[in-house]
């Protein structure tokens, strides 16, 4: 008999201060879906409140998701818990560079996207004059049409974006030292002059963060902006079509429903593929007798 299949072991950092939000329930039941969706290999997670209790998770996880937050990604210069979340940042960068060991895949979200920009220096991060708020495009790069985690996405592909900040004059410089690319840009704005903002970079083979919400999930949402006091302080603040306007792309599933369904799942296949080679080669070929 086979042995069984080590499970692989994620790790969910989060970033929203105990703050109520639809970010970790669409992360815990995309991670629920993936157990053993993927080539028969079980899954385990963990959650660390990193901003609100100071917790971080050690080394021994092989994939990390770093959520999204509210407030400023600069909140926390000068608190323990950034310095906390830091170290861990340099902690798996550093393990990833030493050859023969398998690598720590690591998924940045919204806040945390922000935040990795921010210590590894390779853009600025501003505060916008406005807020972008809804179910908006993003346009890939060069580099993007060659992205894994976007290829089952069209161009430009459609995604939940809810910030007040943004990044801005990505360092090329230092993305190409590290292996990293620019892969995405928010939408098309020809009436305004001014420069559209990083959406998504790949720091390395390893490491990923995008500004947009990729676990973000139609149903979910919808309920969440159906609350009564949800569409009062939507429509107060940003006017009725606005509102309207996300209700339908919410309600269409030609727009949030496949980057939902693709992005993160195809994140924990990639990974499972580079680190459990042997278990995924033992899957496909016991598959393939049996077919």
């Amino acid at each position: 008999m086979p042995n069984a299949p080590t499970p692989i072991r994620i790790a969910v950092i989060d970033l929203y201060n105990d703050t109520p939000n639809e970010g970790l329930r669409a992360i815990r039941e995309l991670l629920l879906a993936a157990d053993r969706k993927h080539f028969g290999v079980p899954v385990s997670f963990d959650f660390f409140e990193t901003r609100f209790k100071g917790e971080a998770p050690g080394l021994d996880y092989d994939l990390y998701l770093s959520s999204g937050g509210p407030g400023s990604p600069f909140d926390g210069e000068g608190m323990p818990w950034e310095a906390t979340y830091f170290r861990l940042l340099e902690a798996l960068w550093s393990h990833n560079q030493h050859p023969g060991r398998d690598k720590k895949h690591v998924l940045y979200i919204c806040h945390s996207y922000q935040m990795m920009c921010r210590f590894f220096e390779v853009a600025e991060v501003v505060k916008r004059r406005g807020p972008s708020f809804g179910i908006l495009p993003v346009h890939k790069t060069p580099a993007g049409k060659a992205e894994p985690l976007f290829a089952g996405l069209g161009d430009p592909f459609f995604a939940a974006d809810f910030r007040q900040w943004q990044v801005l004059q990505p360092n090329l410089p230092r993305l190409a030292e590290l292996g990293g690319d620019v892969l995405a840009l928010e939408k098309k704005r020809g009436h305004i002059p001014l420069e559209r903002a990083t959406m998504a970079i790949r720091l390395s083979p390893e490491m990923i963060g995008v500004q947009f919400h990729p676990e973000a999930d139609p149903p979910g949402m919808l309920r969440h902006f159906r609350q009564p006091e949800r569409r009062k302080y939507v429509i107060e603040l940003h006017g009725e079509e606005k509102y309207e306007r996300i209700l339908h792309r919410l309600e269409d599933p030609k727009f949030l429903t496949r980057t939902h369904d693709f992005f993160v799942p195809t994140f924990i296949r990639l990974a499972i593929e580079a680190v459990r080679p042997a278990q995924v080669k033992a899957y496909e070929m016991a598959t393939s007798v049996s077919a």
